[in-house]
């Protein structure tokens, strides 16, 4: 299964920037998926999953301000961030398994290559 993420770049403190996550897997419904984010000198740190039917879970850090939904027609997976702060500047990867719904990122069998999310004070 390959990820292809797209929609990161720089975005000033409280703006928004939508991230997209196109599979190419056509049994897109049986994958969970999830977003990570790994800053520079940081582990990797989970951000946000969704079930197939679309129950969603969120990092602490994220609750209230990221939104991660799924579209099976089109195969994706997207994630809204709104009230972007400095310390949401990172790689974002998008990760899928159709294994277990789990917020770690070993659990995770396939990943896309990461978009940069800059954010600027």
């Amino acid at each position: 299964v390959q990820l292809d993420e797209s929609g990161g770049g720089l975005v000033q403190a409280g703006g928004s920037l939508r991230l997209s996550c196109a599979t190419s897997t056509r049994s897109f419904v049986m994958y969970y998926m999830a977003w990570f984010r790994q800053a520079p000198g940081k582990d990797r740190e989970f951000v946000a999953q969704i079930t197939s039917t679309g129950t969603t879970f969120y990092a602490d850090s994220v609750k209230g301000r990221f939104t991660i939904s799924r579209e099976s027609d089109k195969n994706t997976a997207y994630l809204q961030m709104d009230d972007l702060k400095a310390d949401d500047a990172a790689v974002y990867y998008c990760a899928a398994t159709p294994r277990i719904l789990s917020p770690g990122a070993r659990d995770y069998d396939y990943w896309g290559q990461g978009t940069q999310v800059t954010v600027s004070s």
